[in-house]
């Protein structure tokens, strides 16, 4: 009797569904690689959002986060399992989405922020980008894969023909933002421009001697997706309390920057080595109209279909809503 016992009770654990198992306790999140763009994952980490909306669901979670940047290593830290969420611009993400549609089938979770990018120089000859030739260098965060990168092959398939989509490749050269700065003010001659972000195109432009000849959005037709976060598929099912808990805390880290201009800035401002920037500064950048952070993807969608028009991407969604998770597919996007 007793042996039936066992064996009924081994039989009754066997029916009790996978999904009853334990959701991580530690998330491990790389912190990107800085300035405005990734603000609202400074918000989390400063406010402990996570664990708020975390212990909230009843899945109580610790936070790693690293001092990472970059599409690269990024990408690698995700699918090497170092990483749960990651976060890039539209175009690393769409590479990344890309490469494991057969195996990890990473996705977006949403996106973070939505501003331009600016194409700023201070050599009298370049009147547009049209105008780089001979040696000319444009800097850039990372060569043919950036947003800046793919946004130049973008103009030049448009213009010139899609055979040309790489006219300007062979112009950039890598350099972080902060470097390209100080090449752009100190008249570096071997930089003839810089393809930057808020806040450093906020630097440069004060610099009399320094214009803007493009912008992203010039080219994207309108207000476009900076950076976005994204995870595996096998971390999204296994953890739906948890990822939801990241979620909800992204939204709130979101209306936390628009609710209150200067704490975000203090955040912002501590982020990038408590010097360097007046919290003034600071602030009123956050109040540009053109800077917005949101969950709502922005012309992810072109990115890809021009990426795969040019074979940087051999899948090629037909909705944006392909790209994502479907917990924010209740959102507009594109």
């Amino acid at each position: 009797m007793r042996n039936f016992t066992r064996l009924a009770a081994v039989a009754i654990l066997a029916t009790v569904p996978l999904s009853a198992s334990a959701e991580v306790s530690e998330l491990r999140i790389p912190l990107g690689a800085g300035g405005f763009g990734f603000l609202p994952l400074h918000m989390m980490k400063e406010h402990k959002l996570i664990e708020k909306h975390a212990a909230a669901a009843g899945v109580p979670v610790s936070i790693n986060w690293a001092n990472i940047g970059g599409p690269s290593v990024m990408n690698d830290a995700l699918l090497s399992g170092s990483a749960d969420f990651i976060s890039a611009g539209p175009p690393a993400f769409l590479t990344l989405w890309d490469r494991t549609a057969a195996n990890a089938k990473v996705k977006g979770v949403a996106a973070m922020s939505s501003m331009p990018m600016y194409l700023n120089t201070r050599a009298p000859h370049l009147k547009s980008l049209d105008d780089i030739g001979g040696t000319d260098k444009i800097a850039v965060t990372a060569v043919k894969v950036s947003i800046p990168s793919i946004i130049m092959q973008m103009y030049a398939a448009n213009k010139y023909g899609k055979d040309e989509a790489f006219r300007f490749d062979r112009h950039t050269v890598a350099m972080t933002h902060p470097d390209g700065v100080v090449a752009m003010l100190t008249g570096n001659v071997e930089i003839a421009a810089h393809y930057t972000s808020p806040p450093f195109h906020h630097r440069e432009i004060k610099e009399p001697t320094i214009r803007t000849i493009m912008t992203t959005d010039d080219v994207m037709g309108g207000s476009t997706t900076f950076t976005m976060i994204s995870t595996t598929t096998k971390f999204h099912d296994e953890n739906p309390k948890v990822y939801g808990a990241f979620l909800k805390a992204l939204q709130e880290a979101h209306q936390m920057i628009a609710a209150d201009s200067e704490g975000a800035a203090k955040v912002l401002l501590e982020s990038m080595g408590g010097k360097g920037w007046e919290l003034d500064e600071l602030v009123a950048i956050l109040k540009d109209p053109d800077i917005k952070y949101t969950t709502s993807p922005e012309n992810v969608v072109k990115y890809a279909e021009f990426m795969h028009s040019i074979g940087s991407i051999k899948n090629k969604p037909t909705v944006w809503k392909e790209l994502f998770f479907e917990e924010i597919h209740g959102v507009a996007g594109n």
